[in-house]
């Protein structure tokens, strides 16, 4: 595993890598973490590589991580674009993309903008397929949640975090993730981001983003959809509803895990993952694939 910094279009990305010994260099799995999130997210993932045998990217991506956090266009369109563009710099031209959250959202709007690249997708406890969602989200999009949010990160309730970080310790992983989150929003300019992010695609009544009357154009793309039983922020019900509108999808819930499955139980997770890779064949679609569904879709009457 190596951590390095790409320049792109001028401006710091760090990317995670992991280069398998053997095994196609322009195929590869690429992580994408969730709102507040980094590629740290993904660290559980990222020590069990070698049981993948595949090249694995996680980037951190605009406004999080090791990565810059400029005033820019934070929308999924513009991550799509980073995404692929990370991609073509690392020499990948297919990618099995697996996105957490914002994440998923990410990924969807990947496949829908670069579907020729996108060898398959795994959704994690993915945003982009419904409207509900946590309130504590949802409030984002009140008109004073920029001055609260900076009021609510301090030196008390970042120790307080830290505190129950340690306390949880290596029996409930998915607190001291959420802990490491909320301790990215310390500064300015990643809360700028996620203030950015979650008021583009969040209102008062829940995500505006959906992805589910386009999904039609991802029915030759293999699907995973890994969800926690007990998520709080995004219901695993949308999960079940993505599995009925795409009959050929895989759908697992992993049962007393809340919105981190990768982070929960990593060894199902990548093995999830691993039998997903080797038994599912890559779309490979090309734009006459798209134009051939567009079509059948979206005929004139």
């Amino acid at each position: 595993m190596t951590v390095k910094t790409l320049t792109l279009h001028g401006r710091r990305i760090r990317l995670h890598e992991h280069l398998p010994a053997t095994g196609a260099r322009d195929e590869a799995i690429v992580l994408l973490h969730g709102i507040a999130g980094s590629a740290e997210t993904w660290a559980p993932v990222l020590d069990r590589c070698a049981t993948l045998g595949r090249r694995v990217l996680a980037p951190d991506l605009p406004g999080h991580g090791g990565s810059e956090a400029p005033r820019a266009d934070y929308g999924l369109g513009a991550m799509a674009s980073t995404v692929r563009d990370i991609l073509a710099l690392s020499g990948v031209r297919h990618a099995t993309v697996v996105g957490h959250s914002l994440g998923g959202g990410i990924a969807l709007q990947f496949a829908y903008q670069f579907p020729e690249m996108c060898d398959r997708l795994v959704l994690v406890a993915s945003a982009g397929l419904g409207s509900e969602m946590s309130p504590v989200l949802r409030a984002t999009a009140l008109p004073g949640a920029p001055a609260v949010l900076a009021l609510a990160v301090n030196r008390v309730t970042l120790a307080i975090a830290r505190a129950a970080a340690r306390i949880a310790g290596p029996r409930k992983p998915e607190t001291r993730e959420l802990a490491r989150h909320f301790a990215s929003l310390a500064d300015p300019a990643r809360r700028r981001a996620f203030l950015f992010i979650a008021r583009s695609l969040i209102d008062l009544r829940g995500q505006r983003a959906s992805a589910a009357d386009k999904l039609y154009l991802a029915e030759a793309v293999p699907m995973l959809l890994v969800w926690g039983a007990r998520d709080p922020l995004i219901p695993v019900s949308h999960a079940h509803r993505t599995a009925a509108l795409l009959p050929g999808s895989r759908l697992t819930v992993l049962e007393n895990v809340k919105h981190f499955p990768h982070v929960a139980d990593p060894d199902r997770f990548c093995v999830l993952l691993n039998e997903f890779v080797t038994g599912t064949t890559p779309a490979r679609l090309t734009l006459d694939d798209v134009v051939t569904r567009l079509t059948a879709a979206n005929r004139a009457s």
